[in-house]
């Protein structure tokens, strides 16, 4: 196994790395600087474009473009023109609520769960996990502080979610017909393991790999929440990971050089990594079909 910084990018937030097959191009964002990546491996070549700050996570478009989820709801970003789109707003607008991670389902649906920041202690949070498809949004479920790491099972019909500040990550049985999750029960809980989830994702064989933001490592975990293998990275706080490379058996990380209450020490903190030679590989990312039914 290798793990090696990939380009000179320093982000105060790195989140959300996302392989384009079509492309052969890797995208993420500096969810605090308003900045998305887009990488070719293969020659160096890098581009940043300007997006809206905060961006909680993104997705690739079946049509072209990037769907963006942003502090207030969805918007649809052209690269090439540097063009959004309106706003699908979501149904609250506390100041202290915003959008955070997601993923495509199988179907090509875009779900998207949101953080409460400065919750009080005891206090319930508002919003949840919403899903946007035919061009409207649907919450469906609450009760999550900060939601991390949506990630599908290889078939489509398990949904993994993380909520940070609790040190779980739920699995819900998902109905990928109707596009929606219930018999929500904790698979891992990481109060036992010291550290907590952020960004996840799943590979080929069913398990999940999540980074362990406050223990500077990733985590393989089995279908049944198992640890299987837990590796140190070279930096404090990694905050995200997807499969990538055309074998899909490159995991892209991403990481905190300066965020809210984290700051890293590490000269390399902020920065992209490759991890190579895990001996598994990952799934195609679906594309995003916003208006899909």
């Amino acid at each position: 196994m290798e793990i090696a910084r990939i380009g000179g990018t320093r982000d105060r937030l790195g989140e959300s790395p996302v392989w384009s097959a079509s492309e052969q191009r890797l995208y993420w964002v500096d969810s605090l600087e308003g900045v998305l990546h887009r990488l070719d491996p293969s020659t160096g070549v890098h581009q940043a474009f300007t997006v809206p700050a905060p961006v909680g996570s993104f997705a690739l478009c079946r049509d072209g473009g990037v769907l963006l989820a942003l502090a207030d709801g969805f918007r649809r970003f052209d690269p090439a023109r540097g063009a959004l789109a309106p706003v699908v707003p979501l149904d609250i607008t506390h100041p202290d609520i915003r959008l955070n991670d997601g993923k495509v389902d199988r179907q090509g649906r875009f779900v998207a769960g949101t953080m409460h920041m400065n919750l009080a202690a005891g206090t319930t949070p508002l919003g949840g996990l919403y899903r946007l498809a035919g061009g409207r949004v649907t919450k469906l479920a609450g009760d999550i502080v900060t939601a991390n790491g949506p990630c599908f099972s290889p078939d489509g019909r398990t949904l993994y979610l993380a909520d940070s500040p609790r040190q779980v990550i739920w699995a819900f049985d998902y109905d990928a017909g109707e596009g929606l999750p219930g018999n929500r029960r904790v698979l891992v809980d990481f109060a036992l393991l010291g550290t907590a989830p952020d960004g996840g994702t799943v590979d080929a064989d069913g398990h999940l790999w999540f980074a362990l933001v406050r223990s500077g490592e990733i985590g393989r975990f089995d279908p049944t929440g198992r640890l299987v293998q837990r590796i140190r990275m070279p930096v404090r706080y990694p905050t995200s990971l997807n499969f990538g490379g055309p074998a899909l058996d490159v995991l892209y990380l991403t990481s905190i050089s300066r965020s809210h209450r984290l700051t890293a020490p590490e000269p390399e903190a902020g920065g992209l990594f490759a991890i190579t030679g895990l001996g598994v590989t990952g799934i195609a990312e679906p594309l995003a079909v916003p208006n899909a039914p």
